[in-house]
């Protein structure tokens, strides 16, 4: 354990961007915790989870760790490549063992819509070929992802599409196994369905809590995700 307080880093998944991490930070910052979210590039959890782990090593002291959604993913990968991560926060968040897709994880869960609000873009890339990424249909959006947040057509329309490619890489290591874990459950999740979540997070091992919340619980309900993250700094600190 470190005297010092662990600064959380929180990783937001696809569809969504930093700024959904907003009031999170917000009571975080308020409880004299330092926080900060990251640009997660939604191109897949290794380059992601690479980039994730270099930027946690700049930081003096230990880091709590915090994914949402797929992000969960990109901060399993990171955890394994930074010594000074002591603790990792799911929320509402893939959890992957090694060799686990995340199209593995949702073809094990109960079958929900979500797939059925998806657009794929084929987008260029650098050397001339294209690339597949997806987005949500904005009319979609509300239902499917943000339910509860008032603004949620407002944030359909700024979301960011992840590299269709990221559903099919297998992660590495489960950096989940080694280290002490704290998991989130929004039980009215119409991405990834709450039983899915639970189980992950009994696999994990985690100190588990459920919150009435959508998918994008971080924003609707940030006082009950702090309150979790900072049970998970305590637990490290």
């Amino acid at each position: 354990m470190s005297d010092k307080t662990p600064t959380v880093v929180l990783v937001h998944g696809a569809f969504a961007d930093g700024s959904s991490w907003a009031g999170v930070i917000e009571e975080l910052t308020s409880r004299g915790i330092p926080a900060q979210a990251v640009a997660n590039e939604l191109r897949g959890a290794g380059i992601d989870g690479n980039r994730v782990a270099a930027l946690v090593r700049e930081i003096d002291g230990p880091v709590v760790l915090v994914g949402h959604s797929y992000g969960g993913a990109v901060i399993t990968t990171a955890a394994d490549q930074a010594d000074n991560v002591t603790g990792l926060v799911y929320v509402a968040a893939f959890a992957p063992d090694e060799g686990e897709s995340l199209q593995d994880l949702l073809g094990s869960f109960p079958a929900n819509d979500f797939a059925t609000g998806l657009v794929p873009h084929n987008l260029p890339t650098g050397d001339g070929g294209e690339e597949t990424f997806l987005s949500i249909a904005l009319d979609k959006f509300p239902a499917l992802f943000a339910a509860d947040v008032p603004t949620a057509e407002l944030l359909g329309r700024f979301q960011r599409p992840i590299a269709a490619a990221a559903f099919e890489e297998k992660s590495g290591p489960a950096s989940w196994k080694r280290l002490p874990v704290h998991y989130l459950v929004a039980t009215g999740d119409q991405a990834i369905h709450p039983d899915g979540q639970r189980k992950m997070a009994t696999r994990a091992n985690a100190t588990t809590i459920e919150v009435d919340g959508s998918h994008a619980v971080a924003v609707s309900q940030p006082k009950a995700v702090a309150d979790l993250i900072a049970t998970a700094v305590e637990a490290t600190s």
